[in-house]
């Protein structure tokens, strides 16, 4: 493309030459040519006055000092009743230029050889081919740095091009101070900024899926185990196995949120959901896990609440904040619900050592865990509770203490209070 460029730029540059250099040239010679006809005209006319008036002062013409005023020039001079007189050499055969003055009384006729104006015009023809070269130099130049101007840019945007086709979504942010090419940078930073968006949330939904499947998985596989330890127990086998198909079930709303998160569709589908259900719910599904540790869960504060949410949204967040005391509280976990003015609280607390000063104000940031984990239980229990229209607040840090806000959708209070034993 640069040498196209190059070839086109220069062409146009050796036409534009021509078509100003030929004419100038014309012009330069019939100017000088003209310029030396004028000039040996007046010599004439001068002549001839200094001759008519040496006659009527009845003067003699003196030869020597018309060859001294007019050197290099082959003067005739007639007057009635006077013999020509002639002075210098005649110019060569074919290189003459003359001119003439003429009156009443005579003429005089002046020529001179013309290889001087000849020199004269093939120095001014030199000087218009240096000229023109100059410009076409000027051209060559000017066509180099801006077809570099051109191409280097655009080899660039082919690299980004391809670089974002293989996965590297890294915007360069570079302009080129042309605006066509900046748009078309401008372009494929905004293509580079959508890849990386959509890399991104790819790689966000591995992460959440991973972490969120494994624990009703794990919920799962405790049921299971109950089943194989009671296989000669139907009552207990049928129990456990019922729960099993409310973890399946729960499971498949676990995968259709991690979707729905992924696609940005969860508050759209933000609807009145008994809260009671839910977190009884949980308390049932966890109530074996915290058995074994011998730690009891315990239900508390007003009944009958009903927020704006997704079950599984608010299922999940409760089993992140349950398995999290699970793993490093101690003690009763209490659950407790309420309602404000403003709105629906759930408040999940343990009885043990509680969050450390250092990683309270950001233990839901991605990647902060206090235990070994992955640190993502929390950020994606925050991101459901923001996707339904609540928060996810750490409202005590010893011991914790986790608060769920969610928006009204109803409220009827009565109270109770539900214990397990260890």
């Amino acid at each position: 493309m640069r040498r196209r460029l190059l070839s086109s730029m220069l062409l146009v540059a050796v036409i534009a030459v021509l078509l100003l250099g030929v004419p100038l040239a014309v012009v330069v010679v019939r100017l000088i040519n003209d310029e030396a006809a004028r000039e040996l005209r007046a010599e004439a006319n001068r002549l001839l006055i200094g001759v008519e008036y040496s006659v009527s002062q009845d003067q003699t013409i003196d030869p020597n000092r018309l060859g001294k005023n007019y050197p290099d020039r082959y003067i005739q001079v007639f007057v009635r009743g006077n013999p020509l007189l002639v002075v210098g050499t005649p110019p060569p055969a074919g290189r003459e230029m003359t001119e003439e003055a003429r009156s009443e009384n005579g003429y005089v006729r002046i020529g001179r050889d013309s290889a001087q104006i000849e020199q004269d015009i093939h120095a001014r023809l030199v000087l218009t081919i240096a000229l023109a070269i100059i410009a076409l130099g000027a051209a060559v130049g000017l066509a180099s740095v801006t077809s570099r101007r051109l191409t280097l840019p655009l080899q660039e945007l082919t690299k980004i091009a391809e670089r974002l086709g293989s996965g590297d979504a890294r915007p360069s942010r570079h302009r080129y101070g042309v605006p066509e090419l900046d748009l078309v940078a401008e372009v494929l930073d905004r293509s580079a900024l959508r890849i990386s968006d959509l890399l991104s949330r790819e790689r966000d939904f591995a992460t959440d899926a991973s972490h969120q499947l494994r624990t009703p998985l794990t919920g799962l596989t405790m049921r299971l185990e109950e089943i194989v330890g009671a296989a000669g127990e139907p009552a207990i086998v049928r129990e456990e196995g019922e729960a099993a198909i409310v973890q399946v079930e729960r499971l498949t709303a676990v995968i259709d949120e991690l979707l729905a998160a992924a696609r940005r569709q969860r508050h759209a589908q933000a609807a009145p959901i008994d809260v009671d259900d839910v977190v009884e719910q949980q308390i049932t599904e966890w109530e074996p896990a915290f058995r074994r540790a011998q730690r009891s869960l315990v239900l508390a504060g007003d009944r009958g609440l009903s927020a704006l949410g997704t079950t599984g949204g608010l299922s999940q967040v409760l089993s992140t904040l349950m398995e999290n005391s699970l793993k490093h509280g101690d003690g009763s976990l209490t659950i407790n619900t309420s309602s404000t003015g403003m709105s629906v609280v759930i408040e999940v607390a343990d009885e043990g050592l509680g969050i450390p000063d250092n990683l309270g104000p950001k233990v839901f940031e991605r990647s902060v865990s206090g235990g070994g984990g992955t640190g993502l239980g929390l950020t994606l229990a925050r991101a459901l509770v923001a996707a339904d229209g609540g928060r996810l607040e750490l409202v005590k840090p010893r011991p914790a203490t986790f608060a769920i806000f969610l928006r009204h959708a109803r409220d009827h209070g009565r109270h109770r209070v539900v214990s397990g034993p260890a």
